[in-house]
């Protein structure tokens, strides 16, 4: 089976089938069971309240069997009095998640999208992960462009560096690596401006 990639927002999400349901399912199992992240779910599927129609969501598949995935947010983002997980985080606003997390003030800024729930699920083969990481930086990056940013900045696994430098990808530390829940994160932001795709 062809292994895809799918940009996914509230416009297009029925054009997919189950692929939205099964995202959020695949999220469950990487953050609620791996993870052991106290995180809401339903049904199964795992969601907060940054799933929202201002958010997209990328998934690489094999037909509805998702293997990785990730949302992006612009950081010009509103809802109710949430923004962005990373600029709420920085204001104190979910407990889960150090204030400390940034070293500078977190942007509002259209150029700029916001990276939250990376994964790629447990059961990816060793020797298919590469690829997975692959295809989905690869789509992050041909979203963010459509969405017409600069910047891509989130909260994502302490091994990003591991996940970009093959890929010619230019990031850098946007705050301290933390431990959330025993695993080690940290803020990175990528410039799609200096990048060699």
């Amino acid at each position: 089976m062809d292994m895809l990639t799918t940009t996914l927002s509230f416009e297009n999400m029925h054009k997919h089938g189950e692929l939205m349901v099964n995202l959020l399912r695949a999220r469950k199992q990487s953050f609620i069971v791996q993870n052991n992240w106290d995180l809401p779910e339903v049904a199964g599927m795992e969601y907060d309240q940054y799933d929202t129609p201002a958010s997209s969501w990328i998934a690489v598949h094999e037909g509805e069997r998702v293997l990785a995935g990730v949302r992006l947010t612009p950081t010009t983002a509103r809802c109710g009095m949430y923004s962005y997980m990373v600029r709420d985080a920085q204001k104190g606003m979910l407990e889960s998640i150090p204030t400390h997390l940034l070293y500078e003030e977190a942007p509002i800024d259209p150029r700029v999208l916001d990276a939250s729930r990376v994964f790629v699920a447990r059961d990816v083969p060793a020797q298919r992960r590469r690829e997975v990481q692959t295809r989905l930086m690869r789509k992050l990056i041909q979203t963010a462009r459509a969405m017409e940013a600069r910047q891509v900045m989130g909260l994502v696994p302490a091994v990003w560096p591991r996940w970009i430098r093959p890929l010619g990808l230019i990031a850098e530390p946007a705050g301290p690596v933390m431990k959330i829940d025993g695993q080690p994160v940290q803020v990175a932001r990528m410039d799609l401006d200096r990048t060699r795709h």
